[in-house]
């Protein structure tokens, strides 16, 4: 069965042009032109990823994803005619998985798409195996983290961070080798996306009682922390 992708801008030929590109690599695709349209549509279908434009007319994409995360963690790839920083780490620091600003290629939009569902519930599946680490818990193949036993809701590109890093512990990533792991390497995106990727992780795990989950090496990248059940 194909991917539902819930497309949402009030621009038609952006709508369209994004829809067309989907449907062309065998996806199914709900549009949507304003943010109430875009969360009655979420609601009804279940999409199984959300490509969301920021400046939308009334409720904007940002209290859009604000209203979806207080009770789902489907994948949402931000668009935005404003190549701007605050936008980029707003969107990511709130709950998005990726952000690409207007004008875009058609193909890079899809190869991103892609990306996030091979990391998601609904793409292709991971290997099969529990990685546990003191408190923390990280199930491959459930797509399921826990620390001390409570729940950690993460993005498909949290998961695959924190992924890569419990599975090889002693091991320091550089943001390039983090890109390479969640996006597969074969699309540019910037480190700042990777930051605050980690930065959510970490906001993540402070809320479960976890208060240093991944640490910097300052000038190299990240590693996970040696985290005990009460540290």
């Amino acid at each position: 069965m194909s991917c539902r992708i819930l497309v949402v801008d009030d621009e038609p030929h952006i709508r369209d042009v994004i829809s067309f590109a989907l449907q062309r690599a065998g996806m199914q695709v709900i549009p949507a032109r304003d943010g109430a349209e875009a969360l009655i549509a979420w609601r009804r279908h279940a999409p199984d990823l959300i490509v969301l434009d920021i400046g939308l007319p009334e409720r904007d994409g940002l209290d859009v994803c604000r209203t979806i995360r207080k009770t789902s963690e489907v994948p949402i790839l931000f668009l935005s005619a404003r190549d701007e920083d605050v936008d980029r780490i707003i969107g990511l620091e709130i709950g998005g998985d990726d952000y690409v600003s207007k004008p875009f290629s058609p193909r890079e939009l899809v190869a991103r798409v892609k990306a996030i569902l091979k990391r998601s519930a609904h793409g292709a599946p991971t290997a099969s195996d529990t990685l546990v680490s003191g408190a923390l818990r990280l199930d491959r193949t459930a797509h399921a983290v826990t620390w001390a036993e409570a729940a950690i809701p993460l993005t498909a590109l949290e998961f695959a961070v924190l992924s890569a890093l419990v599975g090889r512990p002693d091991m320091v990533f550089s943001r390039a080798q983090l890109i390479a792991t969640a996006y597969g390497g074969s699309i540019h995106v910037a480190d700042r996306t990777v930051d605050s990727h980690v930065r959510n992780i970490r906001a993540k795990f402070v809320a479960a009682g976890c208060p240093r989950i991944i640490t910097t090496v300052h000038g190299v990248g990240f590693r996970l922390a040696t985290p005990g059940a009460g540290s």
